[in-house]
């Protein structure tokens, strides 16, 4: 019905029973008339679809994230030790008396923070004193005082680690822990019991639900049955035990996660312990760099104890105050009715739905446009955000709002970045013909039933109807699969033809250096060398004849012979004058006298 539509036929409502009770004489406003409808409304306990959403106003109010959590409850200690904090940031103590009074409210900040004691136990307080005096002597108070605001804030957490350190040390060797409660111990009691209780729960309700949905599916095979069963509104019970498996659902996932949590820091508190102990060993004097910061290791696995015992006893608070919201379906569902209604039906688990179904898969090749995710085929298959909180999309549309487990081995369908799943082979070929026909359908559905909005996870339909705890999740892009298969590619080593030229050097300290090399051979001789390719060769040799003397004789011997030139030069050494004179000689011989 559109909104305008049904906006008009709520006030023609109004109206008429205004003017009724004008008739009777009682003038009363409209507004009055629509809030009485609204109380009546509220106030009906013979409603399961109203206590459904109940239970999910309450379960939104009220519910974290773990992370979430823990981040308020840290804020929420370090609010409370604000005033504390600055009583001790902000004294200006200077006599004795002043300065005693200062110490005492170090140490009960160190008890409060720590959680371990109250600070009005004497025995408790003389153990704290002790501790911290062993560390932070009172002498040392006038140092402190003369620090940063920031600083002394800091410098107590410091002490209150160590102080915490120290006393579950001495507690480990029976020397102490006066008022220091066994949380590995008690959270190893508490998680069984807590598990086991919420276990005990899901099995009730899954086994009534499994019951109203065989009822459901006979009513869907014999349509003459549902005037039968219409006052007994047998699928908004199914909606409110569905909605309260989910939320037990996410309880129990919170309260695994900190068993194991728990697990690990129980491990790792008795080898810290055990370090200590090695460390301190008969040994009257220990290095405080040694000791220090195994004692703040301690207190932090001990502050992570302390988150777990909170955060399971909220969980459990949590899990006892939802059991009220699941209305009387005894009352509702007599069990003489259901043994009635269960004649000649099977009743099937969740698990046996889907397991007679495992064979029969999707053909991705019967559907050119639509694609389908495997197991085998997508990595993070588990992990796939399912719309309608893993039912059945095509029962949900063609049964008017039957729930049924979807099974994803038949095959995920991705349809616009979503993801579906489906009971049977013949459903998901159903709904792949028209996705945007049955998925209309479903939004209709739940216009009529509003708890079907968050049990089905219909918030992006409905935007305005985000709950709160959802609303940073807006924004967030869903997990998308990772598709696997085996494929393979060639290509050529090298498409064109190599232009690298090997000659060239960018360096030049390498060009500078190879110039050198080249100049420094020009100056070299040149040797004859023998390598690996030529040694152990034979030598080559080539015969020749050699040529041989040969002389002509003439008929008259002749010669001739050229003067030898002789000429002196007489006076040279001088004589008895100053200026020397020479006379040239020519004694050479004439041609003809040779």
């Amino acid at each position: 019905m559109p909104p305008t539509q049904a906006e008009s036929v709520i006030k023609n409502i109004i109206r008429e029973i205004r003017q009724e009770c004008a008739a009777h004489g009682e003038i009363v406003s409209e507004t009055l008339v629509a809030f009485m409808l609204c109380v009546a409304r509220l106030l009906d306990s013979k409603n399961p679809s109203l206590d459904t959403i109940k239970m999910q106003v309450y379960f939104d109010m009220n519910y974290t994230r773990r992370e979430e959590f823990l981040e308020e409850h840290h804020r929420v200690v370090e609010s409370r030790l604000g005033s504390v904090t600055r009583e001790i940031t902000d004294s200006r103590a200077c006599i004795r008396e002043e300065l005693e009074s200062l110490y005492r409210k170090i140490v009960s900040y160190l008890l409060l923070r720590s959680g371990l004691g109250s600070p009005t136990d004497i025995k408790v307080v003389r153990e704290a004193t002790a501790a911290l005096q062993s560390v932070f002597p009172q002498a040392e108070l006038g140092t402190f005082l003369t620090l940063s605001e920031k600083d002394k804030e800091r410098q107590l957490k410091e002490l209150t680690m160590i102080v915490t350190g120290i006393r579950l040390f001495n507690r480990d060797c029976g020397k102490g822990g006066e008022g220091i409660d066994d949380l590995p111990a008690i959270l190893q009691e508490a998680i069984p019991a807590t598990t086991q209780h919420i276990d005990s729960q899901l099995q009730v309700v899954q086994d009534q639900a499994y019951r109203y949905t065989a009822i459901l599916e006979k009513v869907v095979k014999n349509p003459l049955l549902s005037q039968e069963l219409q006052p007994y509104m047998l699928k908004e019970a199914l909606y409110n035990l569905r909605q309260y498996e989910i939320f037990l659902q996410i309880i129990l996932s919170d309260i695994i996660t900190c068993a194991q949590e728990v697990e690990m820091m129980i491990k790792q508190l008795g080898a810290q312990l055990e370090q200590l102990k090695m460390t301190v060993k008969s040994k009257t004097a220990v290095p405080t760099s040694q000791v220090f910061p195994i004692f703040i290791a301690l207190s932090n696995l001990w502050t992570s104890f302390q988150d777990e015992t909170v955060l399971i006893s909220v969980l459990s608070n949590l899990t006892t105050h939802l059991e009220p919201f699941l209305g009387a379906h005894e009352l509702f569902f007599p069990e003489k009715v259901m043994q009635d209604l269960l004649d000649r039906v099977a009743v099937k688990t969740d698990v046996c739905r889907i397991k007679e179904h495992m064979e029969d898969r999707v053909n991705p090749a019967d559907f050119r446009n639509l694609e389908w995710l495997f197991p085998e085929t997508t990595a993070n298959f588990d992990k796939l955000l399912i719309q309608y909180r893993g039912f059945c999309g095509y029962t949900i549309a063609a049964t008017d709002g039957l729930l049924l487990p979807g099974n994803p081995a038949i095959g995920i369908l991705k349809y616009k970045e979503k993801y579906y799943t489906f009971n049977t082979r013949d459903a998901a070929y159903s709904f792949a013909e028209n996705p945007e026909n049955y998925i209309d359908s479903i939004t209709e559905k739940a216009k009529k039933n509003a708890e079907l909005i968050q049990l089905l996870e219909l918030h992006q339909q409905f935007e305005t109807l985000i709950p709160y705890s959802q609303m940073k999740e807006v924004g967030k892009h869903y997990i998308k699969p990772i598709t696997m298969c085996e494929s393979s590619t060639q290509t050529d080593t090298h498409l064109l033809p190599p232009t690298i030229v090997r000659s060239y050097e960018w360096n030049e300290w390498e060009l500078r250096r190879k110039a050198i090399k080249l100049a420094n051979l020009r100056q070299k001789v040149t040797h004859s060398v023998q390598t690996n390719l030529s040694h152990m060769r034979r030598e080559n040799c080539s015969q020749v004849y050699p040529s041989k003397t040969a002389s002509t004789q003439s008929l008259r011997e002749g010669s001739s012979q050229v003067p030898r030139p002789q000429i002196y030069i007489a006076g040279l050494r001088g004589g008895q004058t100053k200026t020397t004179y020479g006379v040239k000689v020519n004694l050479t011989r004439g041609v003809d006298e040779t």
